[in-house]
């Protein structure tokens, strides 16, 4: 790619937010914000299928696809191990992805209890 003003632009703006990233209680909102938003996201999911019951099967082949390939994305690659032994932590991306992927399952799962099913 050329290097041009945009890509500069772009390129310097995606390094201040990796750097404003690494501070933890910043990477630790981030995470339970994606969390939460995985919980709203699952709720949101069963009340606009329920409504009509037609989408009921389709929307439940695409969330489990959907789990499924961010368990392949998230699970694939081993944690690295750095000079003294400590684990390092993941991309905040995938962990944001896990993360929302927990929140779906939860609430999908409070969902069906609230159901009584």
């Amino acid at each position: 790619m050329q290097n041009t003003r945009l890509s500069r632009l772009v390129d310097v703006n995606i390094q201040r937010l990796a750097q404003w990233s690494q501070n933890p209680w910043r990477r630790t909102s981030l995470i339970i914000i994606s969390l939460l938003s995985g919980f709203f996201l699952a709720s949101v999911i069963s009340t606009s299928t329920g409504a009509k019951s037609e989408l009921d099967i389709l929307a439940a082949a695409v969330t489990a696809i959907v789990v499924e390939l961010i368990n392949r994305l998230v699970y694939r690659h081993k944690r690295k191990v750095n000079s003294e032994g400590v684990l390092e932590p993941n991309l905040l991306t995938i962990e944001m992805l896990n993360c929302l992927k927990l929140g779906v399952t939860y609430g999908l799962f409070l969902e069906a209890f609230k159901l009584g099913s």
